[in-house]
């Protein structure tokens, strides 16, 4: 990932604050995104307990269900994050942790999230209106993303929900 110095310390700068000031709400979440020239790039953490209903390792088939469906649709970045149509953005990698899945660290507090990171490379980004997400139509559980974003036009935040899903420029 190529991004200026400027959108680096604005997105680590974002990234601290939400890690400081909110901590683990069942139901609640955070997203962030930072634009530098044509790439966008978005921060999501949730409670596990959100996306699957449990924060414990899975102990039925169907719990082991729930947590590969949300695994399945959490690592197609496609699915859950939208940018406007004519920026013309194609997924350039995602990175995504889930706990008590292959690889996923061990929580430490006993309050497992749900970590990952998307970037999108875009043909147009001057065209960029903002980025609708679906998680809400996916997990029912999740009522609210608190969303920030920073770029070329400055920056800001707002709360994201069913009836709100996109972040806006």
């Amino acid at each position: 990932m190529d991004m200026k110095p400027l959108a680096l310390i604005a997105t680590l700068a974002l990234s601290f604050n939400a890690h400081a000031a909110g901590g683990h709400h069942h139901g609640t979440g955070s997203v962030e995104a930072a634009i530098d020239g044509g790439q966008i790039r978005i921060a999501l953490e949730l409670p596990l307990e959100s996306a699957v209903g449990f924060e414990r390792a899975p102990k039925t088939d169907k719990e082991k269900a729930a947590l590969a469906d949300a695994a399945k649709l959490l690592n197609d970045a496609n699915a859950i994050f939208v940018p406007t149509p004519a920026t013309q953005c194609t997924v350039e990698s995602s990175q995504v942790s889930i706990p008590h899945t292959d690889g996923a660290p061990a929580d430490k507090d006993g309050h497992p999230d749900v970590d990952a990171t998307y970037v999108f490379r875009c043909a147009n980004p001057a065209a960029l209106k903002g980025v609708e997400t679906t998680l809400f139509k996916h997990f029912k559980r999740l009522y609210r993303l608190e969303a920030r974003r920073v770029g070329p036009t400055g920056q800001g935040s707002m709360r994201l929900s069913a009836k709100q899903p996109t972040l806006s420029w």
